[in-house]
């Protein structure tokens, strides 16, 4: 997901992914633990998936005030 597609969605929207991302990424280190995870950076891409709309989240309450 670009930065692009993240400034289209709408504040609960974001939020709605983030709260999935991060339940994916839960998953995803409970994987690794075990030793069965597949795709390791992925773990990665998530992490800064999630920066990046938390960042964009905090430019748009900024910019209201």
């Amino acid at each position: 997901m670009t930065n692009k597609e993240i400034r289209e969605l709408s504040n609960e929207e974001i939020l709605s992914k983030i709260e999935e991302y991060k339940q994916e990424l839960f998953n995803l280190r409970f994987s690794q633990a075990t030793g069965s995870l597949e795709k390791p950076s992925r773990i990665r891409e998530l992490r800064k998936l999630v920066a990046r709309m938390k960042t964009i989240l905090r430019e748009r309450e900024l910019s209201e005030k």
